[in-house]
């Protein structure tokens, strides 16, 4: 279902299970999934036994349906299909909503003083002005930074992202997270690539934090809030994630360098577990869900248990509309049937396929397929062995020590 090369898969859950004590964590998880997919197919009114895997897709496909209209009036909107009445709904319904939005990104000050130095020719161009003192005055900070991507080239970004390592913890500020809807009429143009290429109309900025609402080049669109609002939950928990991070990595000497190169590759080597490389996604993730007594001592004082506070989006969801407590904890479930891509029970690929008029063998598997990595290795993190390695290795206050016998370039991720 992961799609993951073999032998090196099977080695990876080999080494995880030598580690943890032979735990048979991955045969519990696998039975889970198999407990799960037979629960919902019955919820959705489906034999089991008799139900192909394109008449489950399709019946997921017709729940989000269903779901889109309900979460659409919870918003306020009349017509689920709506586009320019639903995004500004969206952008206000998050702006309101009680969940943890506090992050420790770029001050606005040192923002404006980067681009002041590097002028964004095509965007200046774009926008119609001479001056960067003039766009920097007229125009929002944020709005600019998210432009950079859609009308600068991948030379200029890198170039300007190189820039960064010059940049310390002095730089950075505790504020919520902006949720900022572009003007088709400014942006339309730049964005429409991005939107088709990857079917939504999203995009985040850690360092920034600051989430994008893109313009859709169609008036209307059935599907947009199922789609759109998980999304917008899901970056919620990405920067909240990096900012933690950052805070994490702020006594490093090197900590410029290590911001940098976060934006430009975001390497994923953040530690290791029984020869597995970790990603800080996967890290703080899992310790984002542990109580907050046993919240690590090694964090503290930069990193607080509600820095790594993770909210699902399809929890957060159904307390809003009850009716989607039928995705809650299916985000990493799926049924897997010959060579056909999985069909997903995480709502937000649903959802994407749903928007996305995806048929059959089209589906989107993507969301799950990255639930599923995390869940296989937080479930071993969570024996205290595994766990302990981890929090070793993320010390600074102490030398790195190798946990990694073995490298495998099949790992997980």
């Amino acid at each position: 279902m992961l799609g993951a090369d073999e032998p090196f898969f099977s080695i990876a859950l080999k080494q995880l299970e030598q580690a943890s004590g032979h735990e048979s964590i991955d045969v519990r998880l696998s039975a889970e999934i198999i407990g799960k997919v037979r629960q919902k197919t019955r919820e959705l009114g489906l034999d089991p036994k008799d139900t192909t895997t394109e008449e489950l897709y399709q019946a997921l496909v017709g729940l989000a349906k269903k779901h889109d209209t309900f979460l659409a009036k919870r918003i306020g909107a009349k017509d689920a299909g709506d586009v320019h009445d639903i995004l500004p709904r969206m952008k206000t319904f998050m702006e309101q909503l009680d969940i943890p939005k506090s992050v420790w990104v770029l001050k606005a000050s040192v923002a404006k003083r980067l681009l002041k130095a590097t002028p964004p020719k095509r965007v200046m161009k774009q926008l119609g002005y001479r001056s960067i003192d003039s766009m920097l005055k007229r125009e929002p900070i944020g709005e600019l930074y998210g432009s950079l991507r859609f009308a600068e080239t991948p030379d200029w970004l890198e170039r300007f992202a190189q820039k960064y390592q010059k940049l310390s913890p002095s730089d950075f500020e505790v504020r919520d997270i902006e949720f900022i809807q572009l003007d088709p009429k400014k942006w339309g143009s730049s964005t429409n690539a991005f939107v088709t290429k990857n079917r939504h109309n999203l995009t985040h900025l850690k360092e920034m934090g600051v989430i994008l609402i893109l313009p859709l080049p169609v008036r209307r669109m059935p599907g947009i809030t199922i789609t759109v609002l998980p999304l917008l939950l899901h970056y919620v928990n990405e920067i909240r994630l990096y900012s933690a991070f950052f805070k994490l990595q702020q006594v490093q000497q090197n900590f410029g360098k290590i911001l940098a190169e976060t934006i430009i590759q975001d390497p994923g080597e953040h530690a290791s577990m029984a020869g597995n490389k970790l990603h800080w996604r996967i890290i703080g993730r899992h310790f984002g869900l542990v109580p907050k007594e046993q919240h690590p001592e090694i964090f503290e004082p930069h990193v607080q248990p509600e820095d790594l506070a993770w909210h699902k989006s399809e929890e957060v969801l159904y307390h809003i509309e009850p009716a989607l407590h039928f995705w809650h904890g299916m985000d990493f479930v799926a049924l897997q049937d010959g060579t056909q891509p999985p069909v997903s029970f995480n709502l937000v690929d649903v959802a994407v396929s749903y928007v996305n008029r995806l048929r059959y063998g089209q589906q989107s598997a993507y969301h799950f397929r990255q639930s599923l990595t995390n869940e296989v290795y937080s479930r071993y993190m969570s024996q205290r062995a595994l766990e302990v390695q981890i929090l070793k290795q993320l010390d600074n206050r102490l030398p790195v020590t190798d946990f990694t016998a073995l490298h495998f370039d099949g790992s997980l991720l």
